[in-house]
């Protein structure tokens, strides 16, 4: 998160505050200001018991375990191919990817965080742009009428 979208997020706990003080309503507070019900009950029970500091920004979130420089070189290993790396296809899947990292870099990461990082980076999951050239469309039309029906 950028420090302009973490200072607008605490100006909008701020404005909370003071409708706290005036006594106004959860779900006022949240209609208004257009957050959650459940956020401005947090900000409320943070602020009851800590005060203007309670509700002060906790700071920009953790680093991410694999640094800018790392993962630049994450993607040069990603550019050479999984081949190149072991496997029988050309498929980067999150588990493999996850492997590459804990191999490269020696840092254990979870498939979660692995999704998290390359969607970050701009990453994303792809599909064929076509479909396979030994595709038989009679042998799908028929298995469409036959089997599938019974499968359902």
């Amino acid at each position: 998160m950028t420090a302009e979208r973490r200072q607008f997020r605490k100006q909008i706990r701020f404005e909370a505050r003071e409708r706290f003080e005036q006594g106004e309503r959860n779900v006022a507070i949240a209609k208004d200001l257009r957050v959650s019900e459940r956020s401005v009950e947090r900000w409320r029970r943070a602020w009851r018991e800590g005060g203007r500091a309670a509700l002060e920004s906790a700071g920009a979130p953790k680093l991410p375990k694999l640094s800018a420089d790392r993962f630049t070189e994450l993607e040069k290993e990603l550019a050479r191919g999984p081949a190149e790396h072991g496997w029988k296809d050309q498929r980067w899947t999150l588990a493999r990817i996850r492997a590459l990292i804990s191999w490269r870099f020696q840092l254990e990461v979870s498939s979660a965080a692995v999704w998290r990082l390359m969607h970050r980076h701009g990453w994303s999951w792809q599909s064929p742009t076509r479909r396979a050239l030994e595709r038989d469309e009679d042998a799908v039309g028929l298995w469409k009428k036959d089997v599938w029906p019974q499968a359902e």
